[in-house]
């Protein structure tokens, strides 16, 4: 196989070597494959295999990394775009030679049935898409393996986090408005999608991790035999546009929504996955294989979505704490310490840089922080 034309870009990344030619490719978007390479391979050190279906690989570079570091004994390679077929044989040569991975150009609702159709089930799917996901919340299912993996991609912020209510409502079944912490609830409402359509299988999802990259929106989930989804861990986030505060809202509590500090009309959002965003067991085992490998800058992202695990589903940005307490902001460090201090769990999330994860309310926050103020 002769090598793509002079004209294409020639990349390096983790081991894979490739050519980019006339596809598309972010390099800043390596952690998000940094991180689909060590879940696989701890699916693989749990099971002993590890089958990947990459459903819409552009130029291949995410099979060719599952293949040379995650040690994948098999990879289905599908591009839509058939023109990309000499580039994807080109970077996956030693792959095809090798007998572990086939290139097909198929869509992809068409390629998930196909394989249902023949049994053919994935240990890992990755769906890697352009736009909204939620056409393949439910065909991704068919093709993947009880207790495998599925990587899914959206890019379609402006929906999810409440600027586009009737697209909300028609791609997820749920009603999306806006508020500070709009782009955790779009993680939520991707996972509580798949959460209910693995139901309706009679079946289950278990997040591995979540991810926002301040442009793309990624969610590591596991199919399992039982069904997951119930009123406590699906249902609704309500905001206060008054005061400022969060509450979640269960099914029974609808007819009898309220602020419960100022009893003021709540801002209703949902339904949506109430539940963990990571699983805290899979991101530790995925830090010490960061941390054996030298990927500090993905360890340390770890570290800080390890910290994100048992905290409310929302968090509080420090703007909003200093507009409403008509204030300078403290540095978020100090705030952390502050509410730590008082006996409230506080951290970090990896969503926002300048904001907190916290069970305390609003309020507690904006009187820690203009005490720390009165401090300095």
């Amino acid at each position: 196989m002769n090598k793509p034309q002079e004209e294409s870009n020639y990349y390096s990344e983790g081991k894979a070597k490739f050519y980019v030619g006339k596809a598309f490719y972010n390099p800043e978007s390596k952690v998000v494959r940094d991180l689909g390479i060590l879940a696989a391979n701890i699916y693989r050190q749990d099971f002993g295999r590890l089958k990947i279906l990459d459903a819409m690989s552009g130029c291949g570079v995410r099979s060719l990394r599952y293949w040379l570091e995650s040690g994948a004994d098999w990879i289905s390679v599908n591009e839509g775009n058939p023109e990309l077929n000499s580039l994807l044989h080109h970077n996956l040569r030693e792959a095809i030679a090798q007998n572990c991975c086939h290139i097909t150009h198929q869509d992809a609702h068409r390629l998930f049935f196909d394989c249902y159709h023949r049994r053919d089930y994935y240990d890992l799917v990755d769906v890697d898409c352009f736009g909204s996901a939620a056409g393949y919340l439910s065909t991704m299912l068919w093709a993947t393996k009880i207790n495998g993996l599925m990587y899914l991609t959206s890019t379609d912020g402006r929906t999810a986090t409440g600027h586009s209510t009737q697209n909300s409502l028609q791609a997820y079944g749920a009603y999306a408005r806006s508020h500070p912490a709009a782009q955790e609830q779009a993680l939520r409402l991707l996972i509580g999608s798949v959460q209910q359509q693995a139901a309706t299988k009679g079946l289950g999802i278990e997040p591995i991790f979540s991810l926002f990259t301040g442009k793309t929106y990624r969610v590591m989930l596991r199919l399992v035999k039982q069904i997951q989804l119930t009123e406590h861990n699906y249902g609704f986030l309500g905001y206060c546009h008054h005061c400022g505060n969060y509450q979640t809202v269960s099914w029974r509590k609808l007819g009898k929504v309220a602020c419960v500090h100022d009893e003021r009309p709540l801002t209703i959002s949902g339904a949506m996955w109430l539940g963990e965003l990571h699983d805290l067991n899979n991101l530790r085992r995925m830090r010490s294989l960061a941390k054996l490998w030298k990927w500090q800058q993905v360890a340390g992202l770890i570290d800080i979505m390890t910290n994100e695990v048992n905290f409310p589903p929302y968090f509080y940005t420090l703007a909003e704490i200093g507009r409403r307490g008509k204030l300078d902001i403290p540095k978020r460090s100090q705030l952390i310490q502050a509410l730590q201090a008082n006996g409230y769990p506080a951290g970090v999330t990896h969503i926002n840089a300048q904001a907190i994860k916290t069970d305390a309310n609003i309020n507690t926050c904006i009187t820690l922080a203009h005490k720390l103020k009165c401090q300095n």
